[in-house]
């Protein structure tokens, strides 16, 4: 009886006064970055005829903030730990509010991509801060589990919000208004934060290694620009010499945290077999999605015609399945397994990607809303999970670097997805054999085949658009069955790599 209650006052007693309404803030954040994920690839169709871009740059457009955010997400998590992770979130909110006006005045695919390149600066700093908020807030793992899935799930609701708000927007007003709804949110986020948040950070931090920042930045930037190019383009000994290049940097950094006292990150992380099996599960899933989501937007516009807000509207199940799914994570994996819920989530969203396989030009909704609700479930279950993994596998003083991992197989995986399985539906898309005389710039993508289309006569613009919306599907089919593979692969993986890895149930203190 004694124990009881003395566990019960432990408990109470690590229960912070305005947790939950902290928590609201980190919602925001995360709420920000998902909404300017998703409203690119809606607003990708109204960029690719204002901008003009050629294919190669309308990727880079895609996928440069997923390759420096992944490059600096866990030097900036390690400088959260250090110097504080309400200060870097706060600092990196600002940020992320101001070059977001510079992404909606830009004038040139040059000037975009550089934005979008500097979006992802501020972007690094929020993700880690946030999970690593949560961690420093919550230390019932039954209640840290439960904000972890509110987290993910605002992840996912901004995915749903992100296209319809934006598609509202790119039907009133110019492009560019998808990324200034970022300032509202951003205003809200510091002004509440600063009263709200606790400041939290490790005690013994040692200094920040300007050099492994340095070799983190170029290994990861280097190894997946190779990825890309050789996937665009095939081989070619300027893109092997920047893909060694980054494989050096990688493992110079990798020896460099070995070595180290006080490291950026401590590698010693990864001998842990949940924390591994959780990062690559992350990895492979975002890599077998990302691709996929990215064009999936383009085909409901352009090729089965919706306007911009009934696009968003359609994909709306992937996120409220992953809303769903994200806040009873943590009590399924209690009841089962943590195996048997993240193994499960990923085969759910491998088979849902194998069924987009049979879609054509015009494939009813049906099918695709019950896949993209399929997705979204399987999504969430597995992310959910594994965040709440990586976070509980580390002392909390290390809470920033972990949630960077976290993060960086996140956006890593995006990069690889979309410059892997973007490169397919691209590779696949300029094969097409159009009308005679169809110009070179059709071929580049989809968007520069329909602004084409509109100044050519009626019978000729019908041909050409009929034969690139075909080819692109074409690739779009063939994406869906590579990133269904992977997931299905990530599934098996997960089920030995997480075998015997459990939530934790003990109250830690403060």
């Amino acid at each position: 009886m004694t124990r009881t209650l003395q566990s019960a006052q432990t408990t109470e007693a690590v229960k912070r006064p305005g947790r939950w309404l902290a928590l609201s803030v980190l919602v925001l954040a995360v709420l920000l970055v998902a909404v300017d994920a998703t409203v690119l690839g809606l607003a990708t169709p109204y960029i690719s005829e204002d901008l003009a871009p050629s294919g190669t740059q309308l990727l880079w457009i895609g996928d440069v903030y997923s390759f420096v955010i992944a490059g600096l997400l866990v030097s900036m998590g390690s400088l959260g730990d250090r110097i504080g992770r309400k200060r870097i979130l706060l600092i990196g909110a600002t940020a992320f509010g101001a070059i977001s006006v510079l992404n909606a005045y830009a004038h040139t695919p040059e000037l975009m991509i550089v934005a979008r390149a500097l979006l992802g600066v501020a972007g690094a700093t929020l993700m880690p801060a946030t999970l690593a908020l949560i961690r420093n807030l919550f230390h019932d793992p039954r209640e840290r589990s439960l904000a972890v899935g509110i987290w993910g799930a605002a992840a996912s609701a901004g995915a749903a919000v992100g296209p319809v708000v934006g598609g509202f927007l790119l039907e009133h007003f110019w492009w560019g208004s998808v990324f200034l709804i970022n300032l509202p949110v951003m205003a809200v986020l510091v002004l509440v934060g600063i009263k709200l948040l606790p400041e939290s950070r490790n005690p013994n931090p040692g200094p920040w290694d300007l050099r492994s920042v340095v070799l983190s930045l170029v290994g990861m930037v280097g190894v997946v620009y190779a990825v890309k190019e050789t996937a665009a383009h095939g081989f070619a000994w300027l893109t092997l010499g920047v893909g060694l290049l980054g494989a050096a940097a990688l493992y110079g950094f990798v020896r460099r945290q070995l070595t180290m006292p006080a490291p950026l990150l401590d590698m010693r992380l990864f001998r842990s077999r949940g924390f591994s099996g959780a990062v690559l599960a992350d990895l492979l899933t975002i890599l077998g999605l990302s691709g996929l989501v990215f064009f999936l937007s383009q085909y409901l516009q352009l090729v089965q015609g919706r306007r911009p807000f009934e696009a968003g509207l359609a994909e709306l199940p992937a996120a409220v399945g992953a809303v769903v799914a994200g806040l009873i994570a943590g009590r399924a994996a209690r009841r089962f397994s943590v195996r048997a819920v993240v193994s499960g989530g990923l085969a759910a969203v491998g088979l849902a990607l194998a069924a987009l396989t049979v879609i054509g030009q015009h494939t009813g909704y049906p099918l695709l809303g019950a896949a993209l609700l399929v997705v979204g479930v399987g999504a969430g279950l597995s992310f959910t999970v594994t965040a709440d993994v990586i976070l509980s596998s580390v002392p909390k003083e290390q809470a920033g670097a972990a949630s960077a991992v976290s993060e960086t197989a996140y956006e890593l995986g995006a990069a690889l997805g979309i410059a892997v399985l973007g490169s397919i539906v691209t590779g696949v898309y300029r094969d097409f054999t159009g009308p005679a005389g169809t110009p070179a710039a059709a071929h580049e993508s989809l968007g520069g085949a329909v602004e084409v289309a509109a100044h050519l006569p009626g019978p000729t613009a019908g041909a050409l658009l009929d034969a690139a919306r075909q080819a692109f599907v074409d690739g779009l089919t063939l994406a869906a069955g590579v990133g269904a593979a992977v997931l299905l692969a990530a599934a098996g993986a997960a089920w030995f790599l997480l075998r015997g890895q459990r939530l934790e149930d003990g109250v830690e203190h403060p």
